[in-house]
Formats: structure tokens, C-alpha cells, sequence
């Protein structure tokens, strides 16, 4: 069994990686809020995730991983674009849950093995409520259920600041019912024509934050291994989810492993609709192949920031060319390579296993290339299929392969002008053929 090194964020190091109970290792990635499309920004964890979830199941083995993303289908988003629509918070979420699970199929990601919804988990939200409201970290004011910061004594762990630091450098409501300025939602109350659910404090809606931590153990326990997201996570969501399942719990360890991934800009800025750089996932699939997407996200180490940019996606597109043109016809090797393996047992080094995917191309050796980039979640396809993907402008797959036939019933009439007419026709449309001992085949001019 490979040694796991992960950088623990809680701890600020990397450190191997040991499950509290290796026949059943438990993974916990906070999933969209459904109101919208996801921007390609929401795809990173999704990939990098993905090939973590990979790994643990080809480590600990294919039934002994749990991986659970939730879907945030209660939010004041979700609500005001239905308020806009003039139809149910129910509509809005499945609809944009639907487009998200397709889109994300799209970038080879595998469906997580549980995807619980908030609004199926009010039950355990309320008790937990009442747990820490009765061990004194909770109290209820003015139809609100408020969890008590200052209850906590190492409250800020996560992000390595004070309360008062996390305070000063948050965006904190002002309300006269608070008893401390950071203590945070756990319920708010609904108006008439807000949607609500009833509760021991009134009607109302749980707060984003105690959703997670109810998913989480009603799923997979009081304790999981590895909780990840976006590093923009780390406060205030992921530091009051410790905050409410460990006082829930009498200060027993909610997650072992915290994992962060960073940003994703556009073309070296911030991607924004103002700057006309904001890319949706939905988009992007109609022009582009969902494996180039993938490949764009993990070229770099996915605790650093990445520059996302069509002329990458175009770069990577390539670079599967040349990979898909290497293993046509050949079957996959049984193992993964164990250069792969050791790249993404290290912190899940992806430009370090991209790196040793390009040197077994470097060999032609075809049946590793073909095992290591399917691990990675690429090279899914036929050869014939990702370049039939991609035809030209002018001309349909029909066509092409009627005029190889051709060509290739002149070439053995000796007939070469007519075979080099055809090859220049096909040039002329952006084809380019290639010759091989098992015939030919054609890709789109780079």
C-alpha cells in the first residue's frame, strides 16, 4: 500500500496520511449552492477532488471510500432567483443541480458516492441546534439561533487568526441581538413569502454553515478524514463547521485533514462578468473537450493558484492529440505506472504526474501512457472518437473517410497523383492524415 502525504491546513504541513479506520476512508468536498450555472472557477475542486477520490480507491480499494458532495439547495440566492422566476426554490435547485452533475460528467469527474441535499436534513439541524443551545454554545434571540463564539476556547484554529483578528477582517452583521459581534447564523427566521421550515424557534431557514456540519454527520460520523474546498473556505465556513460539530460534541475531532485549493484567475486576472472573462463550465463543454478543460485545471499543484485561459485549454488540446495518437488501437496496461502513483501520493502533484504521463510518451510506451492518463481521468475515448470530435469546418466525418477510401484504392492502383490530390483536398479543409502500419488516420490541423 502507497504512503499518502497530504498538507494538512489545521496543521500548516504536509504529513501522511493515515484514516481512522482504513476499510472505510471518509471524504467530505463542499458542493455548489444551485441557482446558476458553475463558472469554471467551481470546476478546480471538482477535478483536483476527483483525482484524491482516485487515489484513495486505488490505495485503500474501490469499496472502502466514502466521498460525499452536498448540494446547497437553501440559500438567499437560490431564493431571490426564484422570487425573479415566479417559481419554487425546488425548480431553481434541481434545475441547476441537473446542468451541474451533467457539466461536471463532462470533465471526466466521477459521481461522488453521496450527494445529500440540505434542505432532506432539517431533522438534524434542529437537534443540533438544541444540543448546543442546552451545552450552552447557543442561544436563541428575536426568532434567530445564534451560535456563541466566545463558548469556544480555540475557536480560529483553522485559519490561524484570533477572534478578534477574524472580527476585524470579516465581513460581520451588526445586530442589537447578538451577544458577541462574532458569533454567527445557526437559524434566521422567514417572512410570509420566504420559504421556511418550522422549528422549536419559529418559522425559518437554517443558516449555510450548520448545513454542512449535519451532512456530514449524519453520512459519515463525528469524525471524518479529509475535508476539502476552495481556499476561500477556510473562514468563516469551514471554521464555524468545527465550531458546531466539535461543541456538539464535546470537543471531539470533527475532520483530520483539511485541504484547500486555490485560486483560479483568467488570463492573470480576477474572473469577473464585469471583465468579460467569466467562463461557465456549461460554455466552455459546447466548444471546447471536457478532457482539455480538466487537464487546463491540474496543471498546476492545486494548493497554488491557476491561470485559466483558452490558449491553455488550446495547449492541452494538443497534448491529448499527441497522447490519443500514441495509444489508437492499444489496450491499457492492468497497473498504473508507479511514477504516477508516487507523484500524487506526494500532496497530489498533478504537474509532477502530467510530467511522468509526457516521458512515457517520450517512450511510445503506449499500454503505461494509456493506464496512467485514464487514472488521471483523460484518454476515456477511441482514438477515432476524440478526433472525430473534432472535424473541421467544411466538410463532415462522412466525407473524410470517403476520401481516405479513395485515396487509399489509388494508392494501390499506383494511381499517386490522384492519392496526392485527395491528401491536398483534405489538407485544403484542415485534415491532416497520417499513414501507419494499420492504416490511416486523420486529425484536425493544430
Amino acid at each position: 500500500m502507497a504512503d499518502i502525504y497530504l498538507y494538512n491546513t489545521i496543521a500548516r504541513a504536509k504529513q501522511l496520511f493515515e484514516p481512522l479506520d482504513p476499510s472505510n476512508v471518509r471524504m467530505y468536498v463542499c458542493g455548489p449552492t444551485v441557482y446558476d450555472y458553475a463558472h469554471i472557477g467551481n470546476a478546480r475542486p471538482v477535478v483536483v477532488f476527483d483525482v484524491l477520490f482516485r487515489l484513495l480507491k486505488l490505495v485503500y480499494g474501490e469499496e472502502r471510500v466514502t466521498y460525499s458532495r452536498n448540494f446547497t439547495d437553501i440559500d438567499d440566492k437560490i431564493m431571490n432567483r426564484a422570487a425573479e422566476e415566479g417559481t419554487s426554490i425546488r425548480t431553481i435547485s434541481r434545475r441547476y443541480e441537473k446542468v451541474y452533475t451533467e457539466d461536471m460528467a463532462m470533465l471526466n469527474a466521477l459521481p461522488p458516492s453521496r450527494t445529500p441535499r440540505a434542505t432532506e436534513h432539517l431533522p438534524e439541524m434542529i437537534k443540533m441546534m438544541r444540543t448546543l443551545i442546552d451545552k450552552g454554545h447557543a442561544y436563541e434571540a428575536e426568532g434567530h439561533v445564534m451560535f456563541h463564539v466566545p463558548s469556544m476556547d480555540n475557536y480560529g484554529r483553522l485559519s490561524g487568526h484570533s477572534r478578534d483578528e477574524l472580527v476585524a477582517g470579516a465581513r460581520v452583521e451588526v445586530a442589537p441581538y447578538k451577544k458577541d459581534p462574532a458569533d454567527f447564523v445557526l437559524w434566521k427566521p422567514s417572512s410570509d413569502d420566504q420559504p421556511g421550515w418550522g422549528s422549536p424557534w419559529g418559522r425559518g431557514r437554517p443558516g449555510w454553515h450548520l448545513e454542512c456540519s449535519c451532512m456530514i454527520e449524519k453520512h459519515m460520523g463525528e469524525t471524518i478524514d479529509i475535508h476539502g474546498g476552495g481556499q476561500d473556505l477556510i473562514f468563516p465556513h469551514h471554521e464555524n463547521e468545527i465550531a458546531q460539530s466539535e461543541c456538539a460534541n464535546d470537543g471531539k475531532q470533527f475532520v483530520r485533514y483539511w485541504m484547500h485549493n486555490g485560486y483560479l484567475t483568467v488570463d492573470g486576472e480576477k474572473m469577473s462578468k464585469s471583465l468579460g472573462n467569466f467562463h461557465t463550465v456549461h460554455d466552455l463543454v459546447q466548444d471546447h473537450p471536457g478532457e482539455a478543460l480538466r487537464l487546463s485545471l491540474l496543471t498546476a499543484h492545486y494548493r497554488q493558484p491557476v491561470d485559466f485561459s483558452l490558449a491553455t485549454v488550446a495547449e492541452q488540446k494538443r497534448r491529448l492529440d499527441r497522447w490519443y495518437r500514441l495509444v489508437d488501437g492499444v489496450q491499457a496496461a492492468e497497473t498504473v505506472p508507479a511514477s504516477v502513483v508516487e507523484a500524487l501520493s506526494d500532496d497530489l502533484n498533478t504537474p509532477k504526474a502530467i510530467a511522468a504521463i509526457d516521458a512515457l510518451a517520450a517512450k511510445e510506451t503506449a499500454a503505461e501512457l494509456k493506464a496512467a492518463a485514464q487514472f488521471m481521468g483523460l484518454l476515456t475515448q477511441d482514438s477515432s472518437a476524440w478526433f472525430r470530435g473534432d472535424t473541421p469546418d467544411g466538410i463532415t466525418v462522412d466525407e473524410i473517410e470517403a476520401l481516405i477510401e479513395a485515396r487509399s484504392t489509388a494508392k494501390r492502383h499506383k494511381d499517386f497523383a490522384e492519392s496526392d490530390r485527395i491528401r491536398d483536398r483534405l489538407i485544403n479543409h484542415g485534415v491532416i492524415l497520417e499513414d501507419g502500419p494499420s492504416g490511416t488516420t486523420w486529425r484536425k490541423a493544430d
